[in-house]
């Protein structure tokens, strides 16, 4: 391999590591704290701020623009000059030679629209900064705090389900169970290093790291996947419709049904009809009166698969159902054609569609989910229901005030075991210490790079399992540079005893990584939680180490030893 190559590869790997690692670097050093705060919040947060922030703004430009009419844009509402381009344009109206305040404001016609413009300005920029929080480096529960979560199983509902008191063996069968499926759902969503664990007969703690949407959370956490086909009754529907608009209190509080029991038929429920507003909160749209027993219940639904509706683009969801399922579709729809069926989500209304002909074959396709929301609820059908149903018992966001602490001394440790070793190779093996220090700190770079792509969480054991990688980065080097040795003691030139030294290492090198890099793949397989963190940190710092011992350094020997023209290689102290 010619050192030009070796070059290139090198600087293309220094490119990649550092486009991977930017989205790090920008939200923890570059973002101000109180943006992120609000962009880790909940979607009603994030609603509340982006409201409150557009009036209040709203208020300072109409305070500034009464002030003096002719005064100039501010830098940070050049988005509203966009906006008012557009909205002369529309008019067909000219453009101003010089945009003010007053003409800005005065092109939206009124204050909603200026209102509108800059809510989805701030709506829009939060939104941005939460997805990009998701693509960096975590910080674990330890370090940044999360989301602390008990769960309590309810054992009432399960032994509705069994119809006889579960004994002792059939709660922990079913705990079990639930903390498998959790597991599963949580390792699939994304989220690194959760910890589940089993508190007493009944109760399940989830500890989620990082920026964790409580919404979200919740949704795959106690989302059952009860997912019904109910037929719809339209003429109900308009009776409750208009009985509602008629009466300011016309629901109850407790069930949500017509406080007026003559507006329901027997058999028939209300139920809301959502849909999905700016903010991706569930708002609701009008009521449906749909029959209280299911026609198809979501348990016949054996797998489900999120497509693209080439017409409309918008997501689907393909369901198979089990041949008893597929049996019952296909008479409800064929004895409901021309009705239209509801689509209900945990008692919620998601989407309705006219039946127009019998359904066979058990292969149904639904709409009327965002595409997030049609990915988690196939991934909950998918990953079955839970045995026993689960009750937040507690829910709380874990502070950082400890991780803090933890960070700090995580830090110190990094940097003054980084700098024993730099200073050790420089003193041992004068110059050529100081060439395995720019790998060493090559291969820190590399594995935070590493870390970051993968949108790995970072916890205290992490923590030490980089200590301890940046002890083992340097072994390679030790190898090489005591095989060197042994050749200059031979008599050989500083070419032949450099080349020979690499060749002669290079399978003691790979048999040394190779054994750590297993047992590091085992634990990564057979532990959970930190000792996966663990062994995560220590495969890709085994990687890293390997590459810039045996193709930075090198690099490094050729360029010094071609270009300098270097007869006399620094190494040791022993050899002149």
């Amino acid at each position: 391999m010619s050192k030009r190559f070796r070059f290139f590869v090198i600087l293309l790997v220094l490119v990649i590591a550092g486009f991977f690692l930017y989205p790090t670097w920008n939200w923890y050093f570059m973002v101000p704290q109180d943006k992120k705060e609000i962009a880790l919040g909940s979607k009603e947060q994030i609603r509340n701020y982006a409201m409150s922030k557009a009036l209040k703004e709203l208020e300072k430009l109409n305070e500034m623009a009464r002030a003096d009419k002719s005064s100039e844009v501010p830098k940070e509402y050049e988005f509203l000059v966009k906006k008012a381009k557009a909205n002369y344009k529309n008019y067909k109206k000219a453009l101003p030679a010089k945009w003010t305040l007053a003409e800005v404001l005065l092109s939206f016609g009124s204050e909603d629209k200026v209102y509108n413009e800059l809510e989805t300005h701030y709506r829009t920029e939060i939104f941005n900064l939460k997805e990009k929080g998701k693509g960096i480096l975590q910080l674990g529960l330890d370090l940044s705090g999360g989301m602390s979560v008990l769960l309590k199983a309810d054992m009432d509902n399960f032994r509705e389900r069994l119809g006889h008191v579960p004994s002792a063996e059939e709660r922990k069968i079913a705990i079990d169970q639930a903390i498998e499926i959790l597991n599963n759902r949580i390792d699939k969503f994304g989220v690194t290093e959760p910890v589940l664990r089993k508190q007493g007969d009944t109760y399940i703690a989830v500890e989620i790291p990082g920026a964790a949407d409580p919404e979200r959370v919740n949704s795959f956490l106690m989302g059952k996947g009860r997912l019904n086909f109910h037929i719809v009754d339209d003429e109900a529907t308009s009776k409750a419709m208009q009985y509602i608009s008629e009466n300011r209190n016309a629901l109850r509080s407790d069930n949500g049904q017509p406080i007026d029991s003559t507006i329901l038929p027997f058999g028939i429920v209300l139920r809301e009809f959502v849909q999905k507003d700016e903010y991706g909160i569930d708002r609701v749209i009008r009521y449906v009166a749909i029959r209280e027993e299911p026609g198809l219940d979501g348990n016949h639904i054996v797998n489900a698969q999120v497509g693209m509706d080439n017409l409309t683009g918008r997501p689907i969801i393909n369901f198979t159902l089990d041949k008893e399922g597929s049996e019952i579709f296909f008479k409800l729809t064929a004895a409901n054609t021309e009705r239209t069926m509801a689509i209900v989500l945990d008692d919620r209304v998601k989407a309705g569609a006219v039946i127009q002909e019998a359904i066979p074959n058990g292969q149904v396709r639904m709409t009327g989910f965002e595409r997030t929301e049609a990915t988690d609820l196939a991934l909950v059908l998918r990953t079955a229901a839970l045995p026993v149903e689960l009750i937040i018992d507690n829910q709380q966001a874990v502070g950082a005030s400890l991780g803090e602490d933890s960070i700090k001394i995580g830090l110190k440790a990094i940097i003054l075991g980084f700098f024993l070793v730099v200073f050790f190779m420089i003193i041992y093996y004068k110059g050529a210490g100081f060439i395995a220090d720019i790998a060493l700190v090559m291969n820190l770079f590399l594995m935070v790079a590493i870390l970051s792509a993968f949108n790995m969480t970072l916890t205290m054991t992490s923590i030490a399992g980089l200590i301890l990688s940046v002890g083992m980065a340097v072994d390679a080097n030790v190898i090489i540079y005591e095989r060197i040795k042994e050749e200059l003691r031979l008599g050989k030139t500083v070419d032949a005893s450099v080349n020979a030294g690499y060749k002669k290492a290079f399978w003691t090198i790979m048999d040394s990584n190779i054994t750590t890099l297993i047992a590091a793949v085992f634990l990564s397989q057979l532990g959970t939680g930190p000792v996966q963190g663990f062994a995560y940190i220590l495969a890709v710092g085994i990687v890293s180490s390997m590459f810039t011992a045996l193709f930075v350094s090198r690099l490094i020997f050729d360029f010094k030893l071609t270009y300098f023209g270097k007869k006399h290689l620094s190494i040791s102290w022993r050899i002149k």
